[in-house]
C-alpha cells in the first residue's frame, strides 16, 4: 500500500522512515481516513515496544515518519531459523505482551499482528508496526473497498474470520498463533491445503497440538500456547499483562488438559470440492442419457 524510505530529519538530524502512500491509494477517501487514523493512533501510543510516529507540522501531502530501527522483522527471522530457541520465542513474546498491554490501556486494537509487523531490534528490543488496520475502541469500522476482512488469515482469530470486529483478545490470539510458530516452526492449521480449508478449520476445530509437532517443548508452554489460541474469545487470556505472568512463570502454569480437548476437523480442501463438482457435471450427461434409453423401452 506504500513505499518507506530512510530519510534524515532536517529539524533534529534523527534518521527517519518515511511511510508514502501509493497515488492511486491516497485518492481513496476510505484510505486516506484510514492512513490518517494511523497517524492519530501513533501520536495516542508511546511504548519502547512500539513504532514510534515523529511528529510532523503541516504535511504538504500524506506521509507518515516514523523512527528508523535498524534489525530484521520476526518473519526474516524465522526464514532462516525454524524453530527458534523456546527461550528466545518466550522472550519475544513477552516484549510483545507488554506492547500489547500498552494498547489495551489505550483501547487500541492493531488487528493484524503477524511476523512481518514485528521488528527484532539490534539490541535486543522488538517494535510493533504497521497500524494501518488498527482500531480504537470509539473508531468507526472501515474496510477497502472490496475486502471482506481485515488481517492476514494465518494469524487472524476466528471472530474476525467471521467478520466482526474485535477486540484486544483477538491481538492475543495473534500472538499465540506467533509464538506457535516460534516454537515449533509451523503456523497453526499449516496443515491444511489451502486458504478456504485453512479458515474453515479454524472455525471449526482446533490446530495440532504444539507438542506433536516439536516434542522438545514443555506441557506448560504448550498448554499457553493452546489457552492463547482457544476459538471463543471468553476462553482466552483476559489481558496481554495475564498471558505474560504465564510466560515468566511456566513451571507455575496449571495444566489442564487442553491438548487432550482438541477438536480436529478434517475438511476436504477447495481443488477437491472443485473436482467433485466437475466429476458430478461429466457424469449428469451420461445418466441422462441412460433415463432417456430406459423411457424409450416403456
Amino acid at each position: 500500500m506504500a513505499s518507506v524510505f530512510k530519510a534524515t530529519d532536517l529539524h533534529t538530524g534523527e534518521l527517519v522512515a518515511l511511510k508514502i502512500p501509493f497515488a492511486q491509494l491516497e485518492r481513496d477517501s476510505v484510505f486516506r481516513e484510514r492512513f490518517q487514523r494511523e497517524t492519530k493512533i501513533g501520536r495516542i501510543l508511546n511504548h519502547p515496544g512500539i513504532i514510534r510516529i515523529v511528529p510532523v507540522d503541516s504535511p504538504v501531502r500524506l506521509y507518515l515518519a516514523m523512527e528508523y530501527v535498524e534489525g530484521q522483522t520476526l518473519w526474516d527471522r524465522m526464514r532462516h531459523e525454524r524453530p527458534l530457541p523456546i527461550d528466545e520465542a518466550v522472550g519475544i513474546a513477552r516484549q510483545l505482551c507488554d506492547a500489547l498491554d500498552h494498547m489495551e490501556r489505550h483501547q487500541v486494537f492493531h488487528r493484524d499482528i503477524k511476523p512481518a509487523n514485528v521488528m527484532l531490534c539490534r539490541d535486543g528490543s522488538v517494535r510493533i508496526m504497521d497500524f494501518g488496520v488498527a482500531m480504537t475502541a470509539t473508531a468507526r469500522r472501515l474496510t477497502l473497498a472490496g475486502a471482506k476482512g481485515i488481517g492476514t488469515p494465518e494469524y487472524m482469530a476466528p471472530e474476525q474470520v467471521n467478520g466482526r470486529r474485535g477486540d484486544h483478545r483477538a491481538d492475543i490470539y495473534s500472538l499465540g498463533a506467533m509464538l506457535y510458530e516460534m516454537t515449533t516452526g509451523q503456523r497453526p492449521y499449516d496443515e491444511q491445503p489451502d486458504i478456504y480449508s485453512l479458515i474453515k478449520a479454524r472455525l471449526a476445530g482446533d490446530p495440532i497440538a504444539p507438542r506433536h509437532v516439536n516434542p522438545s517443548l514443555s506441557p506448560a508452554v504448550e498448554e499457553i500456547i493452546l489457552h492463547a489460541l482457544a476459538r471463543d474469545p471468553d476462553d482466552r487470556y483476559r489481558s496481554a499483562a495475564e498471558l505474560k505472568i504465564d510466560l515468566g512463570c511456566p513451571n507455575r502454569v496449571a495444566l489442564t488438559g487442553r491438548a487432550a480437548r482438541l477438536k480436529r476437523v478434517k475438511l476436504r480442501s477447495q481443488a477437491w470440492i472443485v473436482a467433485g463438482l466437475v466429476a458430478a457435471a461429466l457424469a449428469a450427461p451420461v445418466l441422462l442419457f441412460f433415463l432417456f434409453l430406459q423411457l424409450l423401452r416403456r
